[in-house]
């Protein structure tokens, strides 16, 4: 298929332009701002540069979004006009070229951040979905407008709801120093001076390495069916406290992780996906996302980077 990719210079999104290649698939790198990838630049809210770009495509992974949980309460307009506009851009450019006889595809970049802090765990695509801010809300109802359009029978459309996304792929790490795996790794190369974990440091997270994420997009492409829509929680379904992935650094990396506590944050004890229905429906397998591997791994790329 020829495969548009919105946000293909972030860091999942460069992951998913190489996963697809390997796969076979003709790419369409898009982004807001030229990079190292060749392909279109264009804003996700430009109504008219999103059809151009969408023009002749068969299918779109849309990764284009504003993805900071924190900023999103001081620019909660950006990430309506981002994640939101953005999206329906996206599927108003793709319902116009497609219909039931020639179907299109999509596959929607989401987040377990749609589910909210008051969520029984594991979480599964069942959970109640009730975000706790402006980033979780915009892209549940990203979701929505999505899974509204199926109903045309004109496109099938698969949400990916990603738990923490971290690691490296193909060289390319994540450059997001608010994101703790790459702030841990850049005090451990003395780019960053030290981490501050929120309280103990005891609560749990589920990672889940960048390249079985790339993967995930692929399977959901290839699954994609029209009038229907789907969504899959991506994440490994091991939990690790933070303060836990700090020692784990240390060991795998070799180097000290200089380290502070702050406050404690109003933010979930245990946030952990439950992944059995995109690994029974798609035969998805988290196959590189143990945290020792997504540390090294992106330990080894910031590295090679520095040094390049």
């Amino acid at each position: 298929m020829r495969v548009l990719v919105t946000g293909a210079t972030g860091f999942v999104g460069r992951a998913v332009v190489a996963a697809l290649a390997k796969a076979g698939h003709d790419v369409v790198p898009m982004a807001r701002r030229s990079g190292q990838l060749s392909g279109r630049v264009a804003d996700v809210r430009d109504s008219d540069a999103v059809r151009a770009a969408v023009a002749g495509v068969d299918a779109v992974c849309h990764l284009a979004a504003l993805t900071r949980t924190r900023e999103s309460a001081s620019a909660a307009s950006d990430y309506w006009a981002v994640n939101v506009g953005g999206t329906f851009n996206v599927v108003s450019a793709l319902l116009a070229t497609a219909s039931p006889a020639t179907p299109k595809r999509l596959v929607l970049a989401s987040t377990a951040a749609v589910y909210g802090t008051n969520v029984p765990q594991p979480v599964t695509e069942d959970s109640p979905t009730v975000p706790a801010n402006p980033y979780g809300a915009s892209k549940l109802a990203a979701d929505h407008i999505v899974a509204g359009c199926t109903a045309t029978g004109a496109i099938g459309a698969v949400a990916l709801r990603a738990f923490n996304v971290a690691g490296a792929a193909h060289g390319a790490s994540d450059q997001d120093n608010t994101r703790i795996v790459p702030r841990i790794v850049a005090v451990q190369a003395g780019i960053a001076p030290e981490l501050t974990l929120n309280g103990d440091g005891m609560v749990v997270r589920d990672f889940v390495h960048v390249a079985d994420m790339a993967d995930a997009f692929v399977l959901a492409l290839e699954s994609c069916t029209p009038g229907k829509w789907r969504t899959y929680n991506v994440g490994s379904g091991r939990g690790t406290s933070l303060a836990k992935l700090v020692k784990i650094a240390e060991e795998v990396n070799g180097r000290p992780v200089r380290m502070k506590h702050g406050p404690p944050v109003d933010e979930p004890a245990v946030l952990l996906a439950d992944s059995s229905r995109i690994r029974r429906e798609l035969g998805w397998h988290p196959r590189r996302s143990a945290v020792e591997t997504i540390l090294a791994d992106a330990w080894q790329a910031l590295i090679r980077s520095c040094s390049g």
